[in-house]
């Protein structure tokens, strides 16, 4: 039985009287920490040095922190506006700035990108472990207590719990424990944020599966909402492409940000304006050893099954794409997969059945309950003496009897029990995102399931029934780096160094080779700017790995497909300078000649010769600010705001070349143009007070 407490320092107490001195704390990624309760026990282990406390887990978000003067006048208010009363976690602020107590050790699979890249204790701890092995490796580190954020819903006084955004390492952690016979080691706690939307299914809980549930006024906050993130024209261009492979009926997951937000638009692009959508399509090249592509609105719809449940599916289900549901019994998903049965079911369903064989006739008790079972009839009639009855009328069990068939029909349901269009592992995304889940329709909402990772991120222990639903899968990821041999660089630096993690990027790679009629496809910009100019994002060697180049499948950039699987190393290396930047193409090709992997007299192919940043422009120009806009999905910037951060980005660019500086401050001197009051104002430079502010409105003046 849970101890309900509504106080935090009382529960301080609690967990202690457990654990003693000594806490191994572990906590969700993202969203699903509780950061009220996190940061009062930190606080009071941090001033007792005869305790200890170590946090394992992942994803750690801080509000953002501006690094400049400049920086501040315009993000602090922003930041205050978005992220209102979200508490930062301590530990997080310590490990970034260096001043964790000596009593408390932070443990992580997976950061904010970039986020610790120089950070010596970070990348020291930081665990490399796939997503479906954290609940085992949180075990290894002797986890005893797990805290989770909850969220609440109370109909008619009775109250409800759900694991909201994160089921899934206290679900994992839970039944190992049960499994080993260990429950009792492992004091879960449960902290209530009534911000945090109820999800049903799996998510649901029985409060009593915690030790502890806590709910106060204080542990409701606002959750980390990254507002959206501007979408490029190279970003569009991949998205175009991503989207064309994607099959009606089929599975889909993508992942966060700008590029997942760029193939949902095209996506709904293309079920809104398919003709449109063509043109658009046809003006890009078609990239090397193109595939099937598919072009035509959605009619069956999609299946999202994706470790991260983003906004991009949320846009998906409103233009109506996202509706394609999966269900729990096998031999039902199997006949809905052959066509057997449709959505929503039809009067002759029965026949459909029986013509199957999937149903034997005289319809038997056991065919009879699978019926019922499944939703596929309602739960009245009932089998008694060799009969079918339902209190009002009785016939026999024969299935060419007409009037048995009519019975039977009478009483098939619209839709069978169980029916999801979303699995999802975690969810985060805009302010917008989580009050759409908090508006959704009961009935709606039951069509989505937060899970286990270890269900939506491979195929062990439910290979049948995954392999049913899944079908014609698209798992769609972004890597960072793709060498010329085929191998992807996504999470870290061949110094060793950790840029954000593994996750499941690995698993649904895999896991795309395990299913017959599935893809991967990992998605790249081919050039990113560095210090010293434009890199290349394809290169011929690196010294770090994420996806192991024998996994290689589909490879994007913004100028086109590459299809890798199967293929011989000298292909591989072609396509995929087919698809690199054109500045970079001729030093790829040589570095491959010279290792003796690629024909001495092969030549790049004109239509891949002007892979620029301005033929993209030239091709996709007509589109863009419209069916290709910077924001698809909205923005939490105002447009003054979205002008400001434009001057503000020229401006940071600057501040490497002291030249362009003086350049911009000498200009802004001699402008004609005045600028807008409220732009200045919204910077807080509309009355400058010393000389530094001065400067700094004239410097921002000039980028505007």
């Amino acid at each position: 039985m849970a101890i309900m407490c509504h106080d935090l320092d009382q529960s301080i107490t609690e967990v202690l009287k457990r654990t003693g001195p000594h806490v191994v704390l572990g906590i969700p990624l993202g969203i699903g920490k509780p950061n009220i309760w996190v940061n009062r026990l930190y606080d009071y282990i941090a001033a007792r040095p005869d305790h200890s406390l170590k946090i394992i887990t992942a994803l750690s978000l801080l509000r953002p922190k501006a690094s400049s003067d400049l920086e501040a006048r315009f993000l602090n208010p922003f930041a205050e506006r978005v992220f209102k009363d979200y508490p930062d976690l301590d530990y997080a602020i310590a490990v970034k700035s260096g001043t964790l107590p000596a009593n408390i050790e932070v443990y992580e699979f997976f950061f904010k990108t970039a986020e610790l890249l120089n950070n010596p204790v970070a990348q020291q701890h930081y665990i490399s472990s796939n997503y479906t092995h954290v609940a085992r490796d949180m075990m290894h580190f002797g986890v005893n207590v797990l805290a989770q954020e909850l969220g609440i819903l109370t109909e008619s006084g009775q109250k409800r719990y759900s694991l909201g955004s994160n089921p899934d390492v206290s679900l994992d952690v839970r039944d190992m424990l049960i499994e080993y016979g260990q429950r009792e080691k492992v004091l879960m706690v449960g902290v209530v944020n009534e911000q945090m939307p109820f999800m049903p299914n799996t998510a649901e809980i029985d409060p009593d599966d915690f030790d502890l549930v806590i709910h106060t006024p204080e542990t409701t906050h606002t959750l980390f909402a990254p507002p959206n993130m501007k979408v490029s024209l190279p970003d569009h261009a991949i998205g175009l492409y991503a989207s064309s492979l994607v099959e009606d009926g089929g599975t889909l997951q993508i992942g966060i940000g700008s590029l997942g937000d760029a193939i949902a638009n095209a996506l709904i692009l293309r079920h809104k304006n398919s003709s449109l959508y063509k043109n658009i399509l046809e003006s890009l090249p078609a990239g090397s050893q193109p595939l099937p592509t598919h072009t035509n609105a959605f009619r069956e719809g999609l299946y999202g099954c994706s470790e991260m449940f983003v906004n991009g599916f949320m846009q998906l289900f409103k233009a109506g794409i996202l509706k394609r549901k999966v269900f729990p019994d096998l031999k039902l998903q199997t006949l809905l997969n052959q066509r057997v049965l449709s959505l929503p079911l039809e009067a002759d369903s029965i026949e459909r059945l029986l013509h199957a064989g999937a149903i034997s006739n005289p319809c038997s008790r056991i065919d009879l309950e699978w019926m019922k079972a499944t939703g596929i009839l309602n739960d009245t009639i009932q089998y008694t003496e060799n009969k079918l009855e339902d209190g009002k009328n009785q016939v026999s069990t024969s299935l060419t009897d007409p009037e048995t068939l009519q019975f039977l029909q009478s009483h098939v349901r619209k839709e069978p029990f169980g029916g999801i269009f979303m699995h999802g592992g975690f969810f985060i995304g805009p302010t917008d995102f989580y009050q759409a889940l908090r508006d959704l329709p009961d009935d709606t909402r039951s069509g989505i399931d937060m899970g286990r990772i270890s269900f939506i991120n491979q195929l062990y222990g439910q290979e049948p029934l995954a392999k049913a639903q899944r079908r014609k899968a698209r798992f769609m990821n972004t890597t960072m780096m793709m060498t010329l041999l085929g191998s992807a660089v996504s999470d870290g630096l061949e110094n060793g160094n950790l840029v954000s993690g593994v996750g499941g990027q690995y698993n649904f790679v895999a896991m795309s080779h395990a299913l017959a009629d599935s893809r991967s496809i990992l998605m790249l910009r081919a050039v990113r700017e560095a210090h010293d100019g434009p890199q290349s994002n394809i290169v011929w060697n690196y010294g770090h790995v994420t996806i192991p180049r024998h996994l290689r499948d589909i490879v994007i950039t913004e100028y086109g497909i590459a299809h890798l699987r199967g293929q011989c190393d000298q292909d591989i290396i072609k396509r995929l300078i087919c698809i690199a930047d054109s500045r970079f193409q001729n030093d790829l090709a040589n570095q491959a000649r010279n290792a003796g992997k690629l024909d001495k007299n092969w030549e790049i192919p004109e239509w891949a010769s002007n892979n620029r940043p301005e033929s993209l422009r030239q091709q996709l120009g007509s589109w863009a600010g419209k069916e290709l806009g910077d924001f698809p999905f909205g923005t939490d910037f105002t447009d003054d705001e979205l002008h400001i951060v434009h001057a503000l980005t020229q401006l940071k660019a600057s501040v490497g070349h002291p030249l362009d500086l003086v350049k911009t401050l000498i200009s802004s001197v001699f402008r004609s143009d005045p600028v807008p009051e409220r732009y200045l104002e919204r910077m807080q430079l509309d009355h400058p007070q010393n000389l530094k502010q001065r400067l700094l409105r004239q410097l921002f003046s000039g980028n505007l």
